[in-house]
């Protein structure tokens, strides 16, 4: 199904379950989604489980917008680019990101356990917005470069109303820079609604004002998800320039780990969403095509918790590494009092070997 991105939003989000396209989509890549999104979810169950049992920091979970994540990440070619948020760990596992390495930064580990280089994706970005700009860039200095490369920014709802979007939104417009932004508009920034953050009918509406294409997609269909995300990036690839796409999702946990939703929000306005999970929407449209049966479904779950579980069981092992790494990756050279710091540090008795926690 071809999905044109337009300059202002569509009467009804793109939406492909239960539409005649979804049948255009190859059972394989189907298949795989559907797999994904299994996993997703096993995965936002256990690492809610590991931040409440003081395992991790915090988590901010992504259970109900799966269909974002997955889509997203399976939508990139090799060569391509992602730029996720906190709120997208879900999408870096399903770009290929070791899980553990992942999870670093919410277990205070490190800032970032992965290597940006060699997986593709950028650092986890908590402040937000801020990681815009720097995804485009990187996609205006690969075009430079002759590199067909295309770059995919994810971000929420409340991003768009910081100053750093904005900015992004100009440069990528201006510079016609082969960059998508994914907006999951999950109802809420925190504890503020979407309604008090903007008063356009849709914030894709926000792509016109800057001269970039947008659309919006059902953020809970993940074959729509996929489908107008490839497309897009498909676009920026050869020269077609950058896309604005909101996805329209729910977040049915809280903001992270540490909130409690139901002092901003009724159980009754999030039930309706518990009936749209993205997962069992996946669910019934394969086992309607006749690709997924009972055994299908087991074979997937059961293959997410041997996953799941290899996962948890390397996530509750020590960190490697010492109080000597604080002094590592920052500077070429550190500054005196940094190396009087780490001087002081190394000669103490307890981290003599650099190893000691």
């Amino acid at each position: 199904m071809t999905v044109a991105p337009t300059t202002t939003r569509p009467d009804h989000p793109v939406s492909l379950l239960g539409n005649p396209g979804a049948r255009e989509v190859p059972v394989p890549l189907a298949t795989r989604l559907y797999e994904q999104l299994v996993t997703g979810r096993r995965f936002n169950d256990m690492a809610t489980a590991l931040a409440l049992q003081g395992t991790l920091a915090v988590y901010p979970s992504t259970t109900g917008q799966e269909a974002c994540q997955v889509g997203a990440a399976l939508a990139l070619d090799e060569g391509d680019w992602l730029f996720p948020t906190y709120r997208d760990i879900v999408a870096v596992v399903a770009r290929g990101v070791d899980p553990v390495e992942a999870l670093t930064l919410m277990r205070g580990d490190w800032h970032n356990g992965y290597d940006p280089v060699a997986t593709r994706v950028a650092p986890l970005c908590t402040p937000l917005a801020t990681h815009c700009a720097h995804a485009v860039g990187l996609a205006h200095a690969a075009r430079l470069a002759g590199d067909e490369v295309a770059v995919l920014a994810l971000l929420g709802d409340g991003a768009t109303s910081e100053g750093d979007f904005h900015e992004a939104m100009t440069l990528a417009g201006v510079l016609d820079a082969p960059v998508v932004f994914l907006v999951q508009n999950n109802g809420y920034a925190i504890s503020v609604p979407v309604s008090r953050q903007c008063a356009a009918d849709s914030l894709a509406d926000k792509g016109a004002g800057y001269g970039v294409a947008a659309t919006q997609v059902d953020g809970n269909d993940v074959l729509a998800v996929h489908s107008v995300l490839a497309q897009a990036l498909e676009r920026a690839r050869s020269g077609g320039g950058p896309t604005l796409v909101e996805a329209l999702t729910y977040r049915v946990e809280g903001h992270t780990t540490t909130d409690d939703p139901t002092r901003y929000r009724t159980d009754a306005e999030v039930e309706p969403w518990r009936h749209r999970d993205p997962l069992l929407l996946m669910e019934r449209h394969l086992r309607a095509s006749g690709a997924l049966d009972d055994a299908g479904v087991d074979a997937a779950a059961d293959a997410a918790d041997r996953l799941v579980r290899s996962w948890r069981a390397r996530l509750t092992q020590p960190a490697a590494g010492g109080p000597e790494d604080l002094y590592r990756h920052v500077y070429a050279e550190l500054p005196p009092h940094l190396a009087q710091q780490r001087a002081a540090l190394l000669a103490r008795p307890d981290t003599a070997d650099g190893g000691a926690r």
